[in-house]
């Protein structure tokens, strides 16, 4: 499994920034190894996240998005103490979520 994601939320007013940094090769499938063969596609394809278990962003990805991707989204009704989770699934089916309270 990967490496976990880097999330901060952080509370300004009744509006909440949400930053994420998730650790991912995101290979597109189109470079080649020393060797001269092409390296298989391997990237995120769904991005999904919760405010205290109910949903607040969802986003599909494809290849072209870079290695190690950081995200940042706003979320309306935050405050202090809430839970903020993260969900990705790449296109080998593999899944990772991690969670953090808003500050």
């Amino acid at each position: 499994m990967a490496d976990p994601m880097r999330i901060r939320a952080q509370v300004a007013g009744d509006k909440a920034t949400v930053r994420v940094l998730m650790s991912h090769e995101m290979e597109t499938g189109q470079r080649k190894d020393s060797a001269g063969k092409t390296i298989p596609a391997w990237f995120i394809q769904d991005v999904a996240a919760t405010h205290n278990g109910k949903p607040v962003f969802a986003a599909q990805w494809g290849p072209a998005i870079s290695k190690n991707p950081f995200l940042q989204f706003t979320v309306k009704g935050a405050k202090a103490g809430d839970k903020i989770a993260v969900t990705w699934v790449d296109n080998r089916g593999e899944k990772r979520t991690d969670e953090a309270t808003v500050s």
